[in-house]
């Protein structure tokens, strides 16, 4: 009996130990979690939206228009806490706001999502090799790519945002 309780501990010690590898293997590189703490993306996500990121999608697959980031901010940001933006212009295109109208490539972007009107002008410029142009969807609000004077860069992607788990009333996939 004594050691079919030795055996049942060292079974239990090492499951617990490789629940804690994996937890911390998923964390590190696959998935995390985030909270909101500013306005700069309101309405999509709130202060205080906790938030599920996916941590493969920039090392693996394709970021895309469109997209919500979780990134570190270029080096002229004070605040060096990681932003979640939304992503607008991949390197090569053109991004201008003009009339509160933002247009990537020449084309007027439909933006249903965003909290106001554009009240600013934002002249065409062209995004660099490996850069990424990010805007909060509080456009008028937010500290992002076009008050910057540096870019953000696809190495500082941490990850994309895919879920809200809270709180629950906004329970689910985020888009």
């Amino acid at each position: 009996m004594e050691t079919l309780k030795k055996w049942l501990k060292k079974i239990m010690f090492n499951e617990i130990v490789l629940a804690i590898i994996i937890a911390l293997l998923l964390k590190n590189f696959v998935i995390d979690s985030r909270y909101i703490p500013s306005s700069s993306m309101h309405p999509t996500l709130q202060v205080q939206d906790r938030l599920l990121i996916n941590k493969l999608s920039p090392r693996f697959g394709e970021l895309e228009r469109g997209d919500i980031i979780i990134f570190r901010p270029p080096p002229s940001v004070a605040v060096r806490s990681d932003h979640v933006k939304r992503l607008i212009a991949l390197p090569g295109d053109t991004v201008e706001i003009s009339n509160g109208v933002l247009y990537v490539n020449g084309e007027a972007v439909e933006e249903d999502f965003i909290y106001q009107t554009i009240s600013y002008e934002f002249p065409l410029i062209e995004v660099p090799e490996n850069s990424l142009f990010v805007l909060g969807d509080n456009r008028n609000f937010s500290q992002d790519s076009h008050r910057w004077v540096d870019w953000v860069t696809k190495d500082d992607v941490r990850g994309t945002v895919f879920f809200r788990y809270w709180p629950f009333d906004r329970f689910g996939r985020v888009e």
